[in-house]
């Protein structure tokens, strides 16, 4: 069978995803995987429990989203490939000794584009003994847009991911404040499926889950450029040396995990954050949300690298 994988969107931290179609790791394991757009189905949730794809990658949150709405919603984390938050805060000017509590008096502006960087942001500012609705920000403008915005100084410091954050400072047009990914595990992006699908597919879902440990353990045995010339049909608008770095700087990070286990602690960071922010109004715990014996068995297994 064909198992058809919705891409979440297209971005560089999603790096891992796309060595695995390159690298041949799903052929190597035995399933054919065909990567979907998610244009071709918008709600990729949806697109799971109508059958339009079997398997999506994305954050959990939606995941605690759908369950916090529909105790019986069917879909569920398999393998982790994101451990750690992949966004950055870059500043105007520099702030070597920047704290949370800094973003009080400045002028910020967020991602629009999804809403877990604000929402992981805002969990950041709380532990702090900071109110997020203190935050002067603005909400509504693209990672590209606040990026311009920077440069000619409307904002003090925008959250965006690699590579607006590496071209930034290479340019001196701006500096690094926070690397979110320092908090330490958050559990940003999953493979997920329903259970109904793990049911009538176990050995599918085994194949699929060794497959990313073995380019997990590629990643870690390869640098940042080998990597990026991996990559590079997914991100050809990125220029070589600026994806090279960026893999180089997620990888030094910890932002790709390095087992295919969802880290309950992570997990429980990113619900505790949606709780923060009224998101959901449940405090499931991490089995509602995980299925792991597959992680946990291609671990015992340990498959070669790819």
């Amino acid at each position: 069978m064909t198992v058809h994988l919705i891409e979440n969107f297209r971005a560089l931290f999603y790096a891992p995803f796309y060595a695995a179609f390159e690298l041949g790791a799903f052929k190597a394991e035995g399933v054919d995987v065909e990567l979907k757009s998610p244009s071709a189905f918008g709600n990729s949730l949806a697109a799971l429990a109508a059958g339009e794809a079997e398997v999506t990658w994305g954050g959990p949150m939606r995941l605690m989203l759908a369950r916090d709405k529909d105790p019986g919603a069917a879909g569920v984390a398999f393998c982790e490939v994101v451990g750690r938050d992949p966004f950055y805060l870059i500043g105007r000017t520099p702030n070597p000794a920047f704290q949370v509590r800094d973003l009080l008096s400045v002028k910020l502006a967020t991602v629009s584009e999804v809403p877990t960087p604000w929402i992981c942001l805002q969990q950041d500012l709380r532990l702090a003994g900071a109110d997020p609705n203190s935050v002067s920000r603005v909400a509504d403008q693209s990672m590209a847009a606040n990026a311009e915005a920077l440069e000619r100084g409307a904002v003090d410091v925008i959250q965006v991911f690699q590579p607006f954050a590496r071209m930034l400072i290479d340019e001196g047009a701006g500096h690094l404040w926070y690397s979110a990914a320092s908090r330490g595990p958050t559990c940003y992006t999953t493979l997920n499926t329903t259970r109904g699908f793990i049911e009538r597919n176990p050995d599918t879902m085994l194949r699929m889950t060794r497959a990313i440990y073995r380019v997990q353990k590629w990643i870690r045995d390869h640098d940042g450029a080998e990597l990026a010339r991996v990559v590079k049909p997914y991100l050809r608008e990125v220029p070589d040396d600026v994806l090279a770095s960026c893999c180089n700087e997620y990888t030094r990070n910890q932002v790709w995990s390095s087992s295919p286990l969802v880290q309950r602690e992570g997990l429980t960071w990113k619900r505790d954050a949606m709780l923060g922010c009224g998101a959901i109004g449940q405090r499931l715990s991490y089995e509602d949300y995980v299925d792991a014996r597959f992680a946990q068995r291609a671990i015992a297994e340990d498959p070669p690298t790819i």
